[in-house]
């Protein structure tokens, strides 16, 4: 039995030695984030090179669906809607399939991004945006295959598929003047009802000034028609801080009123439990 242990025990730390030995990937796994206006790219994906092969018409055919890098499918990201060849593509990631042509690339956002390689089964229904791009030629070798962005302007940037002599622009529009003016209207029309509420919630569990955090509950709840159960809840348990045992508990009753509603069992326990115990104060 001894012996058994010790050659279990020999040949676990073997495979242990084995799974620490590191060793450089033939295709690196690289990562682009990228800003253009206030839209966020993100690219992931694997970096073959050349290593003195022809590439395209050959090593990646002409005419084939190709995973656009090694390993597992390229990937890429936006995190607001753009427009591609006139079309919209909803914010989100994508892996990024396309078929290299002598003259022209076809290029393929794909929902499905789960694949190493191409997908066993290609769905019509998860091509989420497919374009056609002009290759053109450099004059120069790239030898690692590279994703970029590029061009960059407040209102698009150009996505760049370059490798051996061919690069492939892909040229994306962003909303910027829309988020830009989204963002100003919002700004300027002051603090939202959540904003006033998480300050009145803050104040309170940093036991900081109580008469500013009812002053913060009670503008959250005159800007929020619906009235939240939560923003009552949090109004009472301030006023109960400051000693007004009264009004925390018509908050209280207000809250639980409206998490019946929401058959919200939690605060309804929550208020009851309150109310009996500042009614006896």
């Amino acid at each position: 039995m001894r012996k058994i242990i010790i050659a279990a025990a020999i040949l676990l730390a073997s495979h242990t030695i084995d799974a620490q030995v590191k060793t450089p990937q033939p295709s690196p796994k690289a990562t682009v984030e990228q800003v253009v206006g206030l839209t966020t790219v993100d690219i992931e994906y694997s970096r073959p090179s050349m290593k003195g092969r022809k590439i395209f018409g050959d090593l990646v055919p002409f005419g084939k669906l190709w995973r656009t890098g090694a390993n597992q499918n390229s990937m890429i990201s936006f995190s607001e809607d753009v427009i591609i060849d006139g079309k919209t593509l909803k914010k989100g990631k994508y892996a990024l399939f396309t078929t290299p042509k002598a003259d022209s690339w076809d290029i393929v956002f794909y929902t499905d991004t789960d694949n190493w390689g191409t997908p066993d089964e290609w769905s019509d229904a998860k091509v989420a945006l497919k374009t056609t791009a002009q290759s053109e030629m450099l004059n120069r070798n790239v030898e690692s295959f590279t994703i970029g962005v590029n061009g960059l302007d407040n209102n698009y940037g150009i996505l760049e598929l370059s490798w051996e002599k061919t690069v492939v622009p892909i040229k994306f529009e962003v909303p910027t003047q829309k988020a830009a003016m989204a963002s100003i209207e919002k700004a300027l029309a002051g603090p939202t009802s959540g904003d006033y509420f998480s300050s009145a919630q803050y104040y309170y569990q940093s036991n900081g000034d109580m008469n500013k955090a009812l002053e913060y509950v009670n503008k959250a709840l005159d800007l929020n028609k619906d009235k939240p159960f939560w923003y009552n809840r949090q109004k009472s348990l301030i006023q109960a801080k400051l000693g007004d045992k009264k009004g925390a508990i018509e908050s209280a009753k207000l809250s639980l009123a409206a998490a019946q509603a929401a058959k919200n069992n939690d605060y309804v326990k929550m208020n009851n439990d309150s109310i009996s115990e500042w009614s006896k104060k």
